[in-house]
């Protein structure tokens, strides 16, 4: 994990790449439900969560995404200049309270502190959902996640400079919830958006 001082540092002033995944902890891992089937039949049976961090002149902005894997929606997500818990935590009550999903709903994530903080695990046991995941060191274990994340990288992050973090924040609140979620047509889904996915299932 990156100290306070260098995830708030600028990209152009420090030479690193932020780790978003420490997995070097003593909290509880769940066991891998997921196992690598991403085939889903209906929205809010499985939920995918994930952290990727995006360049500013100001410094790093951090991106906590929850994903639908029936629909692959964008059901939930949270910006920050931190990746601390209340990142993921942000994410997942937003994802929560647009969804309302019924108990035995699996979130799956990587083993990162955030995911497996106490905090993070309490929010999963009010709406009685069941934490899953990854292998350690295992990206294809979350690969529709990670997949998003590519997708936002080469359609709108790569094209941008973010002055501030602001400015970003603005671009990734349209391209989520403007585009990718309403416009965007999905291979996965038959060429239909993730907001058509969601309303054939319903």
């Amino acid at each position: 994990m990156l100290s306070e001082v260098g995830a708030s540092a600028k990209p152009g002033a420090v030479q690193f790449r932020p780790c978003t995944t420490e997995s070097r902890h003593d909290l509880p891992i769940a066991s891998n439900l997921l196992k690598q089937q991403f085939s889903v039949a209906l929205p809010n049976q499985v939920w995918l969560a994930d952290i990727t961090y995006l360049p500013t002149a100001e410094g790093w902005l951090y991106l906590a995404a929850v994903l639908d894997l029936a629909t692959r929606k964008i059901v939930g997500w949270s910006m920050r200049d931190h990746m601390r818990t209340e990142l993921t935590s942000a994410a997942l009550m937003m994802a929560t309270q647009r969804q309302r999903p019924s108990a035995g709903l699996i979130c799956h994530s990587d083993r990162g502190s955030q995911y497996a903080a106490e905090a993070y695990r309490r929010q999963l046991a009010e709406i009685q959902a069941i934490p899953s995941m990854s292998r350690a060191g295992c990206c294809y274990d979350n690969a529709p996640m990670e997949s998003f994340f590519h997708t936002l990288k080469v359609e709108l992050v790569h094209q941008r400079r973010w002055a501030t973090r602001d400015d970003a924040r603005r671009d990734l609140f349209a391209y989520i919830e403007g585009y990718y979620n309403r416009q965007r047509l999905h291979s996965a889904l038959g060429y239909i958006t993730p907001e058509q996915a969601e309303r054939n299932a319903g």
